[in-house]
């Protein structure tokens, strides 16, 4: 019966509020914040592939604006060719 009372008096007892701390209390971040944070800076294969898809990337618009692309060609299938040109020639 003593159990009972002190089950029924915790139970219905006002509970205090705590306050949340400081960190709860700021705004989440968001993807990008945390992206920045626990990003990794690029690898050197990463930072060549980058540098080589920019310099196909140029020749694409060059040799579209110039009308030498085969219809049928497309980005992926020229990157392709570039990058595997671009790699061979060091």
């Amino acid at each position: 019966m003593l159990a009972a009372a002190i089950a029924l008096a915790v139970l219905t007892a006002p509970v205090a509020h705590v306050a949340p701390d400081a960190a709860a209390q700021s705004q989440p971040a968001t993807s990008a914040d945390a992206k920045k944070k626990t990003a990794k800076p690029p690898t050197p294969g990463q930072i060549a592939a980058r540098e080589r898809q920019s310099k196909c990337a140029a020749e694409w618009k060059v040799a579209k604006a110039d009308g030498k692309i085969d219809k049928a060609m497309t980005w992926p299938k020229y990157w392709s060719a570039c990058n595997k040109r671009l790699k061979s020639a060091g």
